[in-house]
Parts: C-alpha cells; structure tokens; sequence
C-alpha cells in the first residue's frame, strides 16, 4: 500500500521516489523532443510544406489544453501514482496508433496518435510537476525540477540521434533519390522504405512504457496530498477558489510564452537552419543541440539555486539571456547565427523550474486544479511556432524568429522581478 504525506521536510529524505520521478521525466523528455526530427521526417514522407509539417507539435501540444483539467480531476480520483502509471499507458496506446498510421502513410491518423501520446504526456506531467515541487521545501523546488529537467533534456538531447540513426540516416541522399524517382511507383516504394522505418522503435518503445508503467505501480513511490504540503489560508484562499491567485494567473502566462520559446529553439531550430540553405543531415541534429545548452543550464541552476540567487531572481537573468540571444541570432547569419538559437536552450533550462513552483506556491487544496492550467498553458508549445511558420511566408524569417521570440521573453522577466509577487501580500496577512 502507498505511504501518503502531508508534506516532505527534506529533499534527502526523498532520493528513491526523486529517482523515479527523474526516470518519469526521462520518459516523456523522449518523447517530447522527438518532435523536432519528426518535422523533418513529415515534410519528406508526406511531401508536406512547413505549415502542415509544424501540425506536429500543434498536435501532441494541444492536447494539454484539452486533457489537462480532465487529468486533474483523473488524479483526484487515483492520487498522483496511479496517475502516472495511467499516463503511462495511454503513452503506449499513442505510440502504437502513431507507428502504424505512418506505415500505412496516413498522415491525418498519425496526428492522432501523436495527440493520444500528448494526452499521456499531459497526465504524466500535471502528475509528476506538483509532486516533484511539493515533495520539499516549495522555496527550493526549482533545484529539484532543475534535476528533473536534466533528466528530461538528456532524454532530448538523445533521441533526436536514435532518432536520426534509426531512421533518417544518410537523408539527404534518400531526399535525392525520392525527386528524382522515375515514375510516381518508384517513388513510393522509396517512401514506403522511409515510413516502415518507424514501426519496429515505436512499438518497442511502447511495451517499454507498459513494463515502465507497471514498475511504477509496484514501487514504493508516496503518495502526498497537496492540501498538506503546499499550505493556503482557508479564509483567503479555499473560500474564493482560484481567482484570489492572481500570481498564478500570471504564471500561466508565463508558462504558455516559456514553451513557446522553448519549441522555438528546440523543435523549429532544424527549420530555421534549413532557412540558410543548411543540408538535411546536419539540421536533423540542430535539436540536441539547444538540448545540449538546456543541460549547462540546468547545471549551472543546480549549483547557484538557491545558495546564491532566488529561483525569481535567476528566472529574471535567464529572461534576459533569452533577449540578448535572440537578437544575436537575428543579426548574425548561417551557423553562428544557429548557434545563438541553441544558446537560448541555456536561457530556457531554468525557466519552468522557477515558473511552476512560483505559480502554485500557496495554492493548497487547489493545487491540482492550479497545476492542470499551467499544464493547459503547454499549448504555447502549438501556438507560438505556428504563428512562425504562418509569419515567415510573409517576412524574413529570422525577423519572424525575432519578433515573437523577444516580446515573450520581456513577459517573463516581469513575471520573474513582479508577476510572482502579486496578490502575494493578501495570503500573508
């Protein structure tokens, strides 16, 4: 049987079910950061343009808009560990939808089976976010997503080479030949080749996440009961419901432009390089790299949270990075000009360890329904590079890149020095 806490005195106190929630984060960081080589490898199997390849994110992002309250009122009634383990499951359902819809080279059914993953993926997270920030000290929270996220990124920072190894090795020779296909037989024999690619990994993966799921279910992971660990008021807080945060409204602002960015750099960085002219096989990779840079940054938030700045204050610095960053990818051109869009990877690594826990801080009792609209807020992740794909067809690209990147990361600086302050005086009255 489950042990439930009220709450954690210490981080130390905690390692094994850390561990397994770094695993759980590792989990679904995988699946996550496929989406960038998976834009590639739609525009080329299904002869897509960008707009219509970027329904790749769209997809497996908006379904945190659709399940994410439905999941918090899916948790209140199996507490967060069986919670995780369902999450799990539907995790699996979704990879087997996705692998077979892309060997059949149906494209609109893959985006189901991409948005079925999403909705594990959004289960899993409006799960493991609060857990993993309640599971301590809620002022030191950031230092244990910031764990969590290295998890998450190594897991990116991989799969776009599994990825690319398994199935888009030697691309841009495989490209060549599907244009120059004698006759409309050949070439989708070629295309054929190129989709069966993916069955064999995404139905691995998904018996992996079952027997993940199941571990998940036999282990010795608490329960905890947000109500104990992140305490509101009662009279200011149960009584008025969540309108008497406004810190968290502002929060899920804050969340949805930070993953907007965040896919900016990550999952559009291989189309932003192809906007140079840049070759297929070195595009494909651009992914890891902005992971690469998360990871540094995660370190360096682990070494200096909280011991030398406050999660606020360094969320504030990172704001500014990512400003900086993004103007130095627009004036510069080619690979340097790439690399201040995987430098903004640094930038974002501490953003949503320093976000969440900022948000529900206090929240109590309402820290599931909290928790569920930043977890809704993920859509930014569809939204904001779509309006890239969408803007660029009009203007230059990298001023499309710029004009959206720069205006959200002056939001989040104000989040970081006021936002997280506000309504903050009336619960400590």
């Amino acid at each position: 049987m489950a042990t439930t806490l009220a709450a954690a005195p210490t981080d130390r106190t905690y390692i094994g079910p850390i561990l397994i929630v770094g695993i759980l984060f590792f989990v679904f960081g995988f699946f996550t950061w496929l989406n960038g080589p998976l834009i590639t490898f739609v525009k080329l199997a299904f002869n897509l343009n960008d707009v219509n390849a970027f329904l790749v994110p769209m997809s497996f992002y908006f379904s945190y808009f659709f399940l994410s309250l439905p999941a918090a009122a899916v948790l209140k009634r199996t507490g967060m560990k069986k919670g995780m383990a369902l999450g799990l499951f539907v995790m699996a359902v979704g990879a087997m939808l996705f692998a077979q819809c892309v060997t059949m080279r149906v494209y609109y059914p893959a985006l189901t089976g991409l948005f079925v993953i999403g909705a594990g993926v959004s289960l899993l997270q409006t799960a493991v976010n609060p857990y993993i920030s309640i599971l301590g000290p809620i002022d030191s929270a950031a230092q244990r997503i910031a764990f969590m996220g290295i998890c998450n990124k190594v897991a990116g920072a991989v799969a776009p080479f599994v990825f690319g190894w398994l199935v888009l090795s030697d691309i841009n020779s495989l490209n060549a030949q599907i244009q120059a296909a004698p006759t409309a037989a050949a070439r989708d024999a070629l295309l054929d080749t190129l989709t069966g690619k993916i069955h064999t990994p995404y139905m691995v993966v998904a018996g992996l996440l079952v027997l993940v799921a199941i571990w998940v279910l036999r282990s010795s992971l608490p329960e905890i009961k947000p109500s104990g660990a992140n305490h509101v008021d009662a009279e200011h807080g149960n009584a008025r419901g969540l309108r008497n945060f406004p810190h968290l409204w502002l929060g899920v602002v804050c969340l949805f432009l930070y993953v907007g960015v965040e896919v900016m750099a990550g999952d559009a960085i291989g189309t932003y390089g192809q906007g140079f002219g840049l070759p297929l096989d070195a595009t494909k990779h651009f992914t890891s790299f902005t992971l690469i840079a998360m990871l540094v940054g995660y370190l360096a938030g682990l070494a200096l949270i909280p011991r030398f700045v406050s999660q606020q204050r360094y969320l504030a610095v990172s704001a500014v990075l990512g400003v900086a960053f993004a103007i130095g990818a627009y004036v510069t051109h080619g690979y340097t000009s790439v690399g201040f869009v995987a430098a903004l990877g640094f930038a974002n690594a501490m953003m949503w360890p320093a976000i969440f826990p900022l948000a529900i801080k206090g929240l109590g009792s309402l820290t599931e329904r909290g928790s569920a609209l930043l977890i809704m807020a993920i859509v930014g992740g569809a939204i904001v590079p779509q309006l890239f794909v969408h803007l660029k067809q009009h203007i230059d690209f990298q001023l499309a890149f710029t004009v959206l990147m720069v205006p959200c990361y002056l939001y989040i600086l104000y989040y970081g020095l006021a936002g997280h302050r506000v309504g903050q005086a009336a619960h400590a009255e």
